[in-house]
C-alpha cells in the first residue's frame, strides 16, 4: 500500500550501517547537511544495503541545485538540459553523481514549451522524487544526518515480502516508457524476487510497446545488463518473451529453441561464477558471448568469407538494440577466431596466422570458457588447450611461423631448412 505519510526506520530497526557507505560520498552527505539542504542517499545502494549486500554505486539526492553544488565542491561538472545533475569527480578518477529532487511533469506542463525550457520547474520534494522513480524498492531513502531510512512508497513491505512492484498503476507507466518492462525484469531476476500480480499482468499486455523503443536505448540497457549477473536476466527474458524485441531474429531463436537457449544460459552461468571470482570480459568479448552459440548453430559448416557472412547475418537479423558498428565488426572479428579454435579442437587443423590477428586474444579467453568452462589462468593460451587435445600431433614451432616439429624434434611436413 502506497504511504500519504512516509515510514522512518530508526538505525535501530534497519541494518545500514555508515561504515558501508563510501568515504567520499558520505562527506558529500554531511557537507550538503551542514550548507543547509537535505541530502539523502538514494535508490539500489539503499536496497542494497537492506538485504545485507555491498552496494555497487551510490547516488545521492538533494535539494540544492546543481548550481549551489557547483559552488560547494571542487570539480563538479553541470550535465544534462533540462534534468540537469551535477557530476563530482576525484583524483582517482571515480565520479559521484549528485541529483536535485525531481517531479513527474503535469500534462499541460509537458505540452508547454515554456516549461521544458525551464529547468527549476522539473524541481520538486523528496516525497516527488519518490513517487516519479519506477519501483517501489528503488524508491527509498537513507538520511545519514539521522541514521534513517525514509519510505514514501511502500517499498519496505515490498522488500520485506520480496516482491517487485510498479509504483502507481502498472499499465499507465509501462506506457509512459516500456523500457520499464525490462527494468522490472531485470530486478526480480537478480534479486531473486516475485513480481507483484498486477505489475506482472502489466508486463504480459504491454511488451509490446517495447518494439517502438529506439535502438540507441536498449544498447543502454543490454550493457547493464551483461555488465554485472547476466544469466537469471536472460532466463527472465526469454520467459516474459523479450529477447524478440531485444536481438531481433536471434532473440526469436533464443526464445523458440531451447537448446539453443540452453548453450547460451550455460555461459552465461559459466561467466556470472567467473565475474564473481574477479574475472573480467571486456564488453566485446560478452557480446561475442551472447552471440556465440547463434553464430555456432547457423554457420557452423559454412565456407566462405565468414566477415561478409557475419556482417549480413547481423543485418537479416534485425537487432533491435543498435549495436555501434566499430563494436559490431570487432565482435564479428572474434566470432570468426573463436569459430577457427573450436574447429580445430575437433580437426586438429589450426591456422596460427591467426595469432597475429588483434582479437586473438579475447577469441583465447572465450575459447576456455566455451571449451573448458573456465577462464583462462595465468600462462594459459588457446596453444594450452590445442596441445591438451592432441598431445602428440602437430605442435607450432615458433609463433607467427608456419613450420612445425613433431613432438620428437623432428621437423614436419612442410617445415623447410
Amino acid at each position: 500500500m502506497i504511504k500519504e505519510e512516509p515510514v522512518i526506520l530508526e538505525r535501530s530497526r534497519h541494518p545500514i550501517s555508515r561504515r558501508n557507505i563510501d568515504p567520499d560520498v558520505l562527506n558529500i552527505l554531511y557537507r550538503l547537511h551542514r550548507q543547509g539542504f537535505i541530502a539523502y542517499l538514494c535508490g539500489g545502494a539503499v536496497r542494497d544495503m537492506m538485504l545485507g549486500k555491498s552496494p555497487k554505486d551510490f547516488d545521492i539526492v538533494t535539494d540544492a541545485r546543481p548550481g549551489q553544488i557547483k559552488k560547494r565542491f571542487a570539480n563538479v561538472y553541470v550535465i544534462g538540459r533540462r534534468f540537469r545533475l551535477a557530476h563530482i569527480h576525484f583524483k582517482d578518477g571515480k565520479i559521484i553523481e549528485v541529483a536535485t529532487f525531481r517531479r513527474e511533469p503535469d500534462l499541460g506542463e509537458e505540452a508547454a514549451p515554456e516549461a521544458a525550457a525551464d529547468p527549476q520547474s522539473a524541481y520538486g520534494t523528496p516525497r516527488e522524487d519518490a513517487f516519479r522513480r519506477d519501483m517501489t524498492i528503488n524508491a527509498l531513502f537513507y538520511d545519514p544526518a539521522i541514521s534513517s531510512v525514509i519510505d514514501y512508497v511502500g517499498g519496505l513491505e515490498d522488500l520485506a515480502r520480496r516482491r517487485v512492484r510498479v509504483i502507481g498503476e502498472p499499465a499507465e507507466r509501462f506506457t509512459e516508457d516500456p523500457v520499464r518492462v525490462w527494468r522490472v525484469l531485470r530486478h526480480a531476476a537478480r534479486l531473486g524476487f516475485d513480481i507483484e500480480e498486477a505489475t506482472e499482468r502489466a508486463i504480459h499486455s504491454h511488451r509490446h510497446l517495447l518494439a517502438a523503443c529506439s535502438g540507441s536505448r536498449f544498447y543502454e540497457e543490454l550493457n547493464k545488463d551483461l555488465a554485472y549477473e547476466t544469466r537469471p536476466v536472460f532466463d527472465a527474458l526469454r520467459r516474459y518473451g523479450i529477447l524478440a524485441y531485444i536481438l531481433g531474429q536471434m532473440g526469436r531463436d533464443y526464445e523458440q529453441d531451447p537448446g539453443l537457449f540452453s548453450k547460451l544460459s550455460s555461459l552465461l552461468d559459466i561467466e556470472d561464477r567467473a565475474k564473481q571470482a574477479g574475472f573480467e570480459l571486456s564488453q566485446e568479448e560478452m557480446y561475442s558471448l551472447v552471440f556465440w552459440p547463434w553464430v555456432e548453430s547457423h554457420f557452423a559448416g559454412m565456407q566462405g568469407d565468414m566477415n561478409k557472412i557475419l556482417k549480413d547475418a547481423f543485418l537479416d537479423a534485425q537487432l533491435n538494440t543498435t549495436v555501434p558498428r566499430m563494436l559490431r565488426a570487432n565482435v564479428i572479428q572474434i566470432l570468426i577466431i573463436v569459430r577457427s579454435m573450436v574447429r580445430a579442437l575437433r580437426s586438429g587443423r589450426m591456422r596460427w596466422s591467426l595469432e597475429k590477428r588483434a582479437h586473438y586474444g579475447q577469441a583465447s579467453r572465450l575459447c576456455f570458457l566455451i571449451e573448458k568452462g573456465r577462464p583462462p589462468q595465468d600462462g594459459e593460451s588457446f596453444e594450452s588447450l590445442f596441445r591438451q587435445a592432441f598431445p602428440s600431433g602437430p605442435q607450432p614451432w615458433k609463433r607467427g611461423r608456419r613450420r612445425f616439429r613433431n613432438p620428437d624434434g623432428q621437423k614436419g611436413p612442410g617445415a623447410t631448412s
